[in-house]
């Protein structure tokens, strides 16, 4: 019902407002811009306001609208959304702050909101708004400065000001949807994804972040977007790793929250951007939903400077600049002068510059092209010289080949703001973006055909359609495994471990030639996690007079690191064989976010090489086998210099088993290494463990 009614909030019939004299500008602002539909502003201290008439209060409305601005205070808030509910209303908008972000007595509020909403949707508290720019419904308390539009993107965000400012650029963003979430008590960003990816008229959509509350929601709405072919777009704040406290483990070095949303969002195909410019631009790129088919692409400049850019800018993307063909080279040379350099991206020069019927062949020429889509670089010179209309004029021819030739395509400029409003609203009403500046442009550009290239491939790979397991905070005290009982516990799930056994320092000599030589003696202890340190390992021990003289060393070594732990029980196991590569494989819980599989470069100096890749659980055997051959030390895995290669189904498996136990045990897992892993051509060996659990609070599927 929740849903349901949130679609009338985004659809509405009518509108209402709720406060003084600003919910009354709100309400002719609504009218000016061509909303149609009844609308009735709610004030029980007035009869009118600056020519407005009032309804006395939430009763006396003629039916519970569609839509509801509340402006006013937080207990006449709480009090109106009530009344909203009984009425049947559709959608309430809190603009009101002092809920949850205040504190306890903000929360138990805010807890007291949505039990007076009930099944109406319910956006904010704390929020500036929605707008709707297809059916010209502002339900914002200030001026904004959008326009009606037939199809566009979406834009969500944390920040009012953001969106405010969003709607006052000069960038011709075609903005279908603006809407500001607040504190998200009750619909929030993946709710409102949802609903609006079945919206056809909605071509992308645009995400400000500082966090996600609600992952799993988050992560069903973007694999829906990635099966419907819509883009998302996000600008992603608050980088700074967050240290998880009491952290024993390597991975959590590894791995930071920024790093997680990256994982979430790699996983999902949205699409990161680094700020607000190439956050609208890239929108802009995906706006029309005329997406490119692929990365070839024929450029236009009438300058050499700009064809230099060009080329640049194309392969800094990953945009490929096929060769002009033979019949291409014919027809360019019977219009363009001989000094023109026949390459793509062409130069045309000025010498055909306003004259239409030269520009027209050298365009049908140009876009006789194997290329998947054609761009112009176009600056319009300011309008008091008189010489824009020659740029219109290759405006208009371009839109035209473009649609005889049947290709996508773009116009950029090489400054920004040498691309007048009039050129990009032309440019759109035709289906074609109107991009700003050169180098953002086809930045904007190649991120949608890199995820245009993309997507098939994550729908292929599966883990998109998988929802990420979302850890609740664990309170109480933690219990950390000994290493014997990490690999126990893992070699249950499939893990392969040495084949060894335990001791006591005393008894080591005797019991080491049921393991064989060589051999590795460990001190067992939950107390030394990193045992290296604490001289608690001796390698490659030949002898039982060996094994009783590093049992004896151990002793000492261990009484001076740590002289509250004691040494009453050690690890036999058999020397591992030189590796191909150590790898490291552990578990990061990020609470309320995600648990996420860390692969990376293993051994002493994982931290120091810092070469990882992180996975949300749960994953696939692909994506694993994926996320390794992304490592930069990768090549160890695949014959370097003539050594073998890895037995990588062995390896996947390995780290699948460390993936499984961690799904089963998502309710405790606090942390997990295992480190290293031992790769090698016929086999893998995890030659140390650590296993780090809480007490388990239930069921962590959200």
């Amino acid at each position: 019902m929740i849903r349901d009614n949130l679609k009338r909030l985004l659809a509405p019939r009518h509108l209402a407002f709720i406060g003084g004299r600003s919910m009354a500008r709100a309400l002719q602002r609504c009218a000016e811009g061509g909303f149609a539909g009844q609308m009735w502003l709610v004030n029980p201290q007035h009869q009118s306001i600056d020519g407005v008439p009032c309804v006395a209060s939430v009763a006396e409305l003629p039916c519970g609208p569609d839509s509801v601005f509340i402006a006013t205070n937080r207990e006449l808030t709480l009090q109106c959304v009530g009344e909203l509910a009984a009425k049947g209303a559709g959608g309430a908008i809190c603009y009101a702050s002092g809920f949850a972000e205040t504190g306890a007595q903000g929360q138990q509020l805010q807890r007291q909101l949505l039990e007076a909403a009930g099944h109406m949707a319910l956006l904010g508290p704390n929020c500036y708004g929605l707008l709707d720019y297809l059916q010209c419904a502002a339900l914002w308390p200030v001026a904004h400065g959008g326009r009606k539009v037939e199809q566009g993107v979406a834009v969500l965000t944390q920040s009012g000001n953001f969106a405010y400012n969003l709607s006052m650029s000069d960038r011709s963003l075609p903005v279908a949807y603006m809407a500001s979430v607040g504190n998200q008590a009750q619909v929030g960003v993946a709710e409102l994804m949802d609903v609006l990816l079945d919206d056809p008229r909605v071509t992308a959509i645009g995400l400000h972040l500082e966090g996600l509350k609600n992952v799993p929601g988050f992560a069903r709405a973007a694999h829906k977007a990635l099966e419907k072919g819509i883009p998302i777009v996000a600008l992603k704040t608050g980088v700074s790793q967050i240290g998880a406290e009491l952290a024993l483990s390597h991975t959590s070095s590894l791995s930071g929250s920024d790093a997680l949303y990256d994982s979430l969002f790699r996983r999902l195909g949205v699409i990161r951007v680094s700020g607000p410019v190439s956050f609208i631009e890239t929108l802009k790129a995906a706006a029309c939903g005329r997406l490119p088919t692929g990365d070839r692409l024929v450029a236009l400049a009438c300058s050499g400077g700009d064809a230099g850019l060009i080329a640049d800018y194309a392969e800094r993307n990953r945009l490929h600049l096929p060769k002009l063909n033979a019949g291409q080279v014919e027809q360019l040379a019977g219009v363009l002068p001989a000094y023109a350099n026949l390459v793509n991206p062409l130069d045309f020069t000025t010498a055909i510059w306003g004259d239409e019927a030269a520009l027209r062949q050298m365009l049908d020429a140009a876009l006789t092209s194997e290329a998947d889509a054609a761009m112009l670089v176009l600056d319009y010179p300011a309008e008091f010289t008189g010489e824009r209309k020659e740029c219109d004029l290759i405006l208009e021819l371009f839109c035209a080949a473009l649609l005889r030739h049947g290709k996508r395509g773009f116009v950029t400029s090489a400054l920004p703001e040498l691309l007048p409003a009039h050129a990009r609203e032309r440019l759109h009403a035709q289906g074609i973006a109107a991009l700003q500046g050169v180098e953002d442009g086809l930045a904007a550009w190649g991120r949608i055909v890199a995820w245009q290239q993309d997507r098939q491939r994550l729908l292929a790979l599966g883990e998109s359609a998988l929802v990420p397991l979302c850890p609740r905070a664990l309170e109480g005290e933690a219990e950390l495994l000994d290493e014997w009982q990490s690999k126990q516990a893992l070699r249950a799930f499939g893990l392969p471990v040495p084949a060894g056994l335990t001791s006591t320092p005393e008894k080591a000599a005797q019991d080491a030639d049921g393991v064989g030589y060589p051999l590795v003696l460990k001190a067992i202890s939950a107390h030394l996690p990193h045992k290296t340190e604490a001289g608690a390992v001796a390698l490659n021990l030949k002898d039982p007079q060996a094994v009783a003289a590093a049992a004896a060393s151990m002793r000492e070594r261990i009484a001076a690191y740590a002289p509250h732990v004691p040494f009453d029980k050690v690890l036999l196991e058999p020397m591992a064989e030189a590796p191909l590569a150590e790898l490291i494989v552990g578990i990061k819980r990020e609470n309320d976010f995600a648990l996420a599989l860390v692969i990376g470069a293993g051994g002493v100096l994982v931290e120091l090489l810092k070469d990882s890749a992180s996975l949300l659980l749960p994953t696939t055997d692909g994506a694993i086998r994926q996320a390794l051959l992304g490592l930069r030390s990768a090549a160890l895995l695949q014959g370097f210099r003539g050594r073998p290669e890895a037995d990588l189904d062995a390896v996947v498996q390995a780290i699948r088993a460390v993936a499984d136990y961690a799904c089963e045990n998502a309710g405790r897992l606090l942390e997990l290494d295992v480190n290293p892993l031992m790769v090698g051509a016929h086999g893998t060996t995890a030659v140390d463990a650590l296993i780090r659990l809480g007490q388990a609070q239930g069921d962590e599927h959200a």
